[in-house]
């Protein structure tokens, strides 16, 4: 384990962060990680960095806020965190949760007014990733939680987990660095094309990406990775989109979404399970655009583990988020919320590029 930590560190604090002499670091993650963060604390020590500050969270934190923080409590904005997200060079996001289900039945109306003050550090990150003064990545330590949301042991989840990062190879770096490659010609392709529509049982749905930017995620900014990913066009969207993947979102749990899309507007939606979160979500602002249009190209990532970080980059599947876009990429949408959902592709699917067939049955034909 300590070998492989090692070599987890170290991959985040050269690859993902790219940490240099000077910089200031910022970590966020739980007390259950603290194996991991000790090595990357030393790792970006080592590295140069001038300074490294850690926000562990603890059991419940969040869920405790909510429910006993006075009204001004959950209007004040935790101040390292802003401090960081305006300010620092970098920034690591190491999941590690107690419980995955803490939050599912947390006061909505409270969460509301968290949301809200947290709006502006969220507006912060977004902005400074988009103008590349951010170096951030969100990865995963693995802890009992996560394992039983994924049906695995937590040595098999430590397994998955490790094997997704590459960590098992000889030089993880120069696996990634082979990945970003591998990527860069299907990027390359889908920045050529205006028009982009995927098909498959339950979906037929189109948008334009002129003048936007598909981005060859590569495992800087998550790890692990493999997809490529876009804003598209807010008011260009228009058809039927069927999510054949679980959705979860803030502990909730959705089956069987299926939107219905016209100029950009989601008018309707249904979920076969799920149904009242699914209402309470499309009341948030900006939540009835979508922010992301995806294709995971991860072919090792072969099971659904109940965890965006990896379902997403899934190879056969293509997601779309609603809510905030990607600056980055050109979008414009802004919202409190970011949220994938994921559809199989490998029975049939279809994606067409400005009117040409680029992808079949979960493989791109280019």
């Amino acid at each position: 384990m300590t070998s492989i930590l090692n070599k987890y560190a170290a991959l985040l604090t050269h690859y993902c962060l790219r940490v240099k002499p000077g910089d200031k670091v910022f970590i966020s993650t739980t007390t259950l990680a603290e194996p991991l963060l000790r090595e990357v604390y030393r790792e970006a020590l080592a590295a140069g960095a001038a300074l490294v500050e850690c926000d562990l969270a603890f059991r419940e934190r969040e869920r405790i806020l909510l429910e006993h923080g006075s009204t001004e409590a959950l209007r004040t904005a935790p101040p390292l965190n802003k401090l960081a997200m305006e300010t620092f060079d970098c920034y690591l996001n190491i999941r590690a949760p107690f419980n995955l289900r803490e939050m599912q039945n947390a006061p909505a109306d409270r969460s509301a007014i968290r949301q809200e003050t947290l709006k502006p550090i969220n507006k912060a990150y977004f902005e400074r990733i988009a103008d590349k003064s951010l170096r951030r990545n969100l990865c995963q330590y693995p802890t009992d939680a996560s394992a039983q949301e994924a049906g695995m042991s937590l040595s098999e989840y430590e397994q998955f987990v490790f094997g997704a990062c590459k960590l098992f190879e000889d030089d993880p770096m120069q696996a990634w660095l082979q990945v970003r490659a591998d990527q860069q010609r299907i990027t390359d392709h889908l920045n050529g094309c205006s028009s982009l529509r995927y098909v498959t049982e339950g979906t037929d749905i189109s948008f334009h990406t002129a003048g936007r930017t598909w981005i060859n995620s590569d495992g800087q900014n998550n790890m692990p990775s493999g997809e490529v990913f876009t804003s598209p066009i807010e008011d260009s969207v228009n058809g039927t989109v069927r999510f054949s993947y679980p959705g979860i979102y803030q502990g909730h749990e959705v089956e069987e979404v299926v939107l219905w899309v016209k100029d950009g507007y989601i008018e309707k939606w249904e979920a076969r399970r799920g149904q009242d979160f699914l209402d309470r979500i499309f009341a948030i602002p900006g939540t009835r655009r979508f922010g992301e249009a995806a294709i995971g190209t991860n072919y090792g990532i072969t099971q659904m583990t109940k965890n965006i970080l990896f379902d997403e980059k899934i190879g056969g599947t293509v997601h779309m988020a609603i809510g905030q876009s990607y600056l980055q990429c050109g979008g414009k949408n802004e919202s409190s919320v970011h949220w994938d959902m994921i559809t199989d592709m490998t029975q049939g699917g279809e994606i067409w590029a400005d009117g040409a067939l680029i992808y079949r049955n979960g493989k791109f034909l280019i």
